[in-house]
């Protein structure tokens, strides 16, 4: 079965996604996935997902959970075998490089493994240690990375007596002790409450002025608040790769009309920029997944056509319509908890 395509953001098509990858420059390159694959046993967690991320990029990696979001942080960070495609990491092979890839890498699970015993600094030093930082390093890169994640009067506290916010900040902490060119965190403000997820986004917010950032999340508002891009999955398959800019700057245009105008319609567009809406009215009602540019264009179609122009506006798009459609749109595949 050939792969969907990511569908270009201001066109929402429906049912199949389409549209081409973001061109990426080799030198600002800093993430590229190809026809990335996961399979266990009978059922595909992610399939023939492709993508680039450029350097210094703050990324959304956005679906509900199942959708794979997971799956596909765990093989870029060399947790998980693919069973199919490739990743390159600043160009070097992830397969082949994993040592040197992963040590660019720095990682945030969802569930970061923590022991409550440990103090803070206790904790950082073991992985410090766990990293190969050297001893001579070691009193830098654990004071850089207290510093940068505000948990200065933490620092001689058992983790068992943290907040879940300051326990996310240590996660974070020990991703950035070995000053990572990437930063991938899983759910990052999963379960904390309102002061912690804007601490942790103006957390998130600082450490991307240094590194390339992918986040997790199924939060609309986490991808809005922190992300320039968004890449959207559903049941392991890509089918929004957009900046937020792009997003904000699409949607669907409107129209009424006293006779169909679908014949008319098809000669102007793709059937699949076409959705005919119900009607109580007596009145034909389209949603026309077009640019705002082809407004007068169609509506001077319908007028020479005297089909009797009754209602012609745009509906500007936002992350969250997009979301809802592309989740309102029929499942090909069981979803699982894990993703």
């Amino acid at each position: 079965m050939a792969p969907d395509r990511p569908f270009k953001a201001n066109l929402i098509r429906k049912p199949d996604p389409l549209g081409s990858q973001p061109k990426t420059s080799l030198g600002d390159c800093m993430i590229e996935v190809s026809q990335l694959s996961r399979v266990y046993g009978d059922y595909t967690a992610v399939e023939a997902c492709s993508f680039a991320i450029q350097r210094g990029e703050v990324v959304g990696l956005l679906g509900h959970n199942g959708a794979g979001k997971t799956t596909i942080m765990k093989m870029l960070t060399g947790f998980l075998e693919p069973t199919s495609g490739t990743i390159l990491i600043d160009g070097l092979a992830l397969n082949r490089e994993a040592n040197t890839v992963q040590g660019r890498i720095g990682y945030l699970p969802e569930n970061c493994p923590v022991w409550p015993e440990m103090t803070v600094m206790a904790y950082l030093e073991y992985h410090a240690d766990l990293r190969g930082i050297a001893d001579i390093d070691k009193p830098r890169a654990i004071a850089r990375a207290i510093r940068r994640t505000a948990l200065q009067e933490k620092a001689l506290a058992p983790i068992a007596t943290l907040s879940r916010g300051y326990r996310q900040r240590v996660g974070v902490a020990q991703a950035i002790l070995h000053d990572p060119d990437i930063i991938i965190l899983d759910e990052p403000t999963n379960g904390l409450d309102p002061t912690q997820i804007r601490q942790m986004r103006d957390l998130i917010r600082e450490l991307a002025k240094e590194a390339t950032v992918i986040l997790s999340t199924h939060i609309l508002q986490e991808v809005q608040a922190v992300c320039e891009r968004v890449l959207i999955l559903k049941q392991g398959k890509l089918v929004v790769d957009a900046t937020l800019a792009t997003l904000q700057s699409g949607g669907r245009l409107r129209l009424t009309t006293a006779k169909t105008a679908q014949a008319t319609l098809a000669s102007q567009l793709e059937s699949a920029q076409i959705e005919s809406l119900p009607s109580t009215d007596g009145l034909y009602h389209y949603a026309l997944n077009v640019p705002a540019q082809q407004t007068p264009q169609i509506a001077q179609a319908v007028v020479e056509g005297g089909l009797g122009l009754h209602g012609l506006h745009f509906e500007k798009q936002n992350l969250e319509s997009l979301f809802a459609q592309i989740n309102q749109q029929p499942q090909t595949h069981g979803e699982v908890g894990h993703g």
